[in-house]
């Protein structure tokens, strides 16, 4: 026994095992996220119940089934809740979504089963997704045209007029959405331009009396094309608000619903498995390309996951530069002295920093005083509403930059390191410089452990959030960084990212119970991409180590 101690055999078994066990968690954590996640987007059965409340008073209830508990008698009655005599052991309650929020209040109840009398699929209840309110469930009446109820004859045929409605009144809801966003903004932007430069001019002292009439005739030229635009959009509306759906609601009362807000229907129990799993990524699609609503609990996150892959390009981009130039000078040119070995302890050190000590620092630093200072210098005109002296996705990048600044540091010195000796003096006895040595054979043979780096540091800054909720991100942004207004990139705005979206939803949330799933599927989504952002470093990685595989022998 004390042979196979010595052997070294227990602590290689031990270590297999200790990366084992954790790769094991880390595979679970990331199919349990999935799971819940991913599942959010499955359609779900439809139910209606025929209830009885604790008065024995019955009312129907329709909804889907969220979540289900077993719940000890003694607890439900020490709650004060009534329970039909003999009742004993467990109880099971449904956590049913209801929707018809502005109807009921409710979006989600607990019901007990002892409360149920009956509970059926009917095949003609539907699902309809809006774009306020949440869902809405019940029974498709009819169709209101332009104020007229048109006459069905069976379901069919309303099913078929439903469609061809909400497909006429999404068009239209998109070119509306599209010439607000778009056309209209762009005139916006111009004339915010216009009066900026104005200004610059009165404050510059020369704003001629020919170029205050300049100014005068372009923006009322602007405020042509607004008001044109202006009645244009309001046309489009108008037509999108002219049709409306008539539902049944779980109470037996018809209720008008303006199609204008309805985003999709569908009849879920009318679905086979293939028609779910088409629903299911259709869902997911949406969830990826679309923008929020209702608070960030539903809708997508196409803006946050925008915002996230931008600001850690930017970063990379930032961080890469300096961090390679700064290992260099470090191993190649400073001197073997104290004071090296001071700046290394120092980098190592900037490691263990933690991160909201970082986002302190941003925030003075690059915000109030590079970003005011800016304003100063170059966007006076603008003053007092700050341009680059408030947050934005420019300064949240520098401050992830400077906190994984170290990472690519000690990589790339570990990388430099590994290289022989040898190898620089051949290359300085065949008559190449210093600069070119380092240009031309120690950084090409050194580049995949300045990919590590870059790997690491990607990972690292994808996933922070305290940092950011100082310096840039927000909840809700109304503009992405890149649109089609000069100088097309703006780096400058703030900027929507998933952890802190994961954050928002899951904390700060009205209505916990609709964002839970939410939180599983964001969280899913940011490990993502990081994992493809990763693997594509990875894959350069690889391509730059076998590239350069012949300078090592």
């Amino acid at each position: 026994m004390g042979k196979w101690f010595k052997s070294g055999s227990p602590w290689i078994w031990m270590t297999s095992g200790a990366v084992s066990i954790s790769l094991i968690a880390v595979i679970g954590l990331l199919l349990l996220i999935a799971s819940r996640g991913l599942s959010y987007f499955w359609p779900a059965t439809i139910y209606q119940w025929n209830m009885v409340d604790d008065n024995g008073k019955p009312y129907q209830l329709i909804g889907e089934i969220y979540d289900q508990e077993a719940v000890p008698v003694e607890r439900l009655l020490q709650a004060g809740v009534p329970l039909p005599a003999g009742t004993k052991g467990m109880v099971t309650r449904y956590l049913v979504k209801t929707g018809n929020r502005e109807l009921v209040g409710l979006d989600f109840r607990w019901i007990l089963a002892t409360n149920i009398r009956s509970r059926i699929e009917p095949k003609d209840i539907a699902i309809i997704e809006r774009s306020k309110n949440g869902f809405f469930y019940g029974f498709p009446v009819a169709v209101v045209e332009n104020g007229q109820r048109l006459p069905t004859t069976d379901k069919q045929q309303l099913a078929q007029q439903l469609a061809a409605n909400i497909s006429r009144v999404s068009t239209l809801v998109d070119e509306a959405k599209s010439l607000q966003k778009h056309d209209i903004g762009n005139i916006n932007y111009q004339l915010e331009q216009l009066r900026l430069d104005e200004r610059a001019d009165k404050l510059n002292g020369s704003l001629t009396s020919a170029k205050q009439h300049a100014y005068l005739a372009q923006t009322e030229a602007l405020q042509q094309s607004y008001k044109i635009l202006e009645q244009a959009l309001f046309e489009l509306r108008a037509q999108a608000s002219r049709d409306s759906i008539v539902m049944l609601d779980m109470s037996g009362k018809e209720v008008s619903l303006k199609l204008n807000t309805v985003l999709d229907l569908t009849y879920p129990n009318q679905l086979n498995w293939l028609q779910k799993l088409a629903q299911w990524g259709s869902g997911l699609a949406k969830f990826v390309v679309d923008d929020p609503r209702e608070a960030n609990t539903e809708g997508g996150v196409f803006p946050a996951i925008f915002g996230t892959v931008f600001m850690v390009m930017l970063m990379a981009v930032i961080v890469m530069p300096f961090g390679v130039v700064a290992a260099i000078y470090l191993h190649e040119y400073a001197s073997k002295g104290p004071i090296t070995k001071i700046i290394r302890i120092a980098v190592i050190n900037l490691a263990g920093v933690p991160s909201i000590v970082y986002g302190v620092f941003g925030l003075g630093f690059f915000v109030y005083m590079v970003g005011g200072s800016i304003d100063n210098l170059f966007y006076p005109e603008a003053l007092p509403t700050p341009t680059f002296g408030s947050p934005g996705v420019l300064w949240s990048a520098l401050t992830l930059a400077i906190l994984t600044l170290p990472v690519v540091i000690v990589s790339t010195e570990e990388g430099l390191s590994r290289i022989p000796s040898s190898i620089r003096q051949g290359s300085l006895a065949l008559g190449a410089t210093k600069a070119e040595t380092l240009w031309r054979i120690v950084l090409p043979m050194a580049s995949p452990a300045i990919m590590t780096g870059l790997i690491l540091a990607v990972a690292r800054a994808a996933g922070e959030v305290a940092p950011l909720m100082l310096v840039g991100v927000v909840k809700l942004a109304p503009t992405l960084p890149v649109d089609l207004n000069f100088p097309f990139v703006h780096l400058e705005r703030k900027f929507m990212h998933l952890g802190f979206h994961i954050y928002d939803v899951g904390f700060q949330s009205p209505n916990v119970e609709a964002a839970r799933p939410l939180v599983y599927a964001t969280s899913f989504l940011l490990v993502t991409v990081i994992v493809a952002l990763n693997l594509t470093a990875i894959g350069i990685r690889n391509h730059l180590r076998e590239k350069y595989r012949a300078l090592e022998s």
